[in-house]
C-alpha cells in the first residue's frame, strides 16, 4: 500500500469524502480512507494518529452502498 496516507495510486487509494471523510473512534475524530483491493473489493480504515493505530472500519468484496449517490 505504501503507507496509510499514500496517494501514489489515487484511483485505488484515497481519503473518503463528505460525511464519510472522518469517523469518531474512542472519542477521537480520525480520517477515513479507502483502498480498492480488486475491481469491487474495498477496505475502509481510519488513522488514529494519537494512538498510532489503524482501525479497519469495513472490508468486503463489493463497493459499499454508503458511497452510492442519491
Amino acid at each position: 500500500m505504501g503507507g496509510p496516507r499514500s496517494t501514489a495510486e489515487p484511483s485505488r487509494h484515497h481519503r473518503l469524502k463528505g460525511d464519510l471523510a472522518s469517523v469518531q473512534v474512542k472519542g477521537v475524530v480520525c480520517e477515513q480512507w479507502q483502498y480498492e483491493v480488486t475491481g469491487g473489493g474495498r477496505i475502509w480504515y481510519v488513522i488514529d494518529d494519537a494512538s498510532t493505530t489503524l482501525w479497519i472500519t469495513q472490508a468486503g468484496p463489493g463497493r459499499p452502498r454508503k458511497t452510492d449517490r442519491h
